[in-house]
């Protein structure tokens, strides 16, 4: 029997970033989401934000007020603003990690509070990459390592190698729609492992959870929540979504549905 969306407390919602709250590489949440988002937190309605980026937008912090965020794919997550779980590489995991055969990858390595990055001649710098104030990957720690990114045409191949030599390691993208983006994380560090912990310091059960993702990396927290929402129509999520938007423009009529279900069992 497939699940039914809940329509009463408590309940907490988890959302993706990119694609998902906001458009691909967005800043800001729109503004109907925003609404909605702001009648369901005065509901009692608890809120997360679970994304692959390693901080999320000001803007967004500021739209959404999560009562918990997770970050690097799920690998550091904070409850309350408080440092609650961080998942770190060990220095040999780090080493095998970036000894790829990556002929001119661009490869970005990140730290709590730092970005070190490896570009190859002639490639100009990303334009997140520059507002982080970036450093040279030649710089960075063999210690407190978080995530490692690397962009790509041959991530596939790499991420089929590194698969079979660290099973343990999380990968993600390296196939659509991210084939040419290549995520590789500690064990441990999904987006599942973070829906799982933060419902835990919350007191909810994953029962009580609604997760919306569009993209791989949000596999693991679909198939953990208690009702799933995918965002667009990315053939690997189906299976574990009981319910699907076509992207984040159909986000925000979604939660104000939501709102009004609330409101009407008060």
């Amino acid at each position: 029997m497939r699940a039914r969306l809940p329509a009463d407390l408590p309940l907490l919602l988890a959302f993706d970033l990119d694609g998902t709250l906001i458009p691909d590489q967005g800043r800001e949440v729109p503004g109907p989401t925003a609404e909605a988002l702001s009648r369901l937190r005065a509901l009692g309605v608890r809120l997360a934000i679970i994304t692959g980026r390693d901080t999320p937008p000001r803007a967004v912090r500021e739209a959404v007020q999560p009562d918990a965020i997770a970050t690097n794919n799920g690998g550091r997550v904070e409850i309350g603003g408080q440092l609650h779980a961080e998942a770190q590489f060990t220095p040999a995991e780090l080493e095998a990690v970036l000894a790829h055969e990556l002929e001119d990858a661009r490869i970005a390595v990140f730290t709590a509070d730092g970005l070190y990055v490896d570009l190859p001649p002639g490639h100009a710098p990303e334009p997140w990459m520059q507002a982080r104030g970036y450093r040279p990957l030649a710089e960075a720690p063999r210690e407190g390592i978080l995530k490692v990114g690397f962009y790509h045409p041959g991530v596939a191949d790499f991420a089929a190698r590194l698969r079979e030599s660290h099973p343990h390691l999380v990968l993600t993208g390296a196939q659509p729609p991210y084939s040419e983006f290549l995520t590789v994380t500690p064990v441990g560090a999904h987006k599942g492992a973070a829906l799982t912990l933060i419902a835990q310091a919350l007191g909810l059960s994953l029962e009580r959870t609604v997760a919306f993702g569009d993209s791989d990396n949000d596999q693991a927290m679909l198939e953990l929540a208690g009702y799933a929402v995918q965002l667009g129509t990315l053939p690997l999520l189906a299976p574990h979504a009981h319910e699907q938007l076509a992207g984040p423009e159909a986000l925000g009529a979604y939660l104000h549905e939501l709102a009004d279900r609330l409101e009407g069992r008060g």
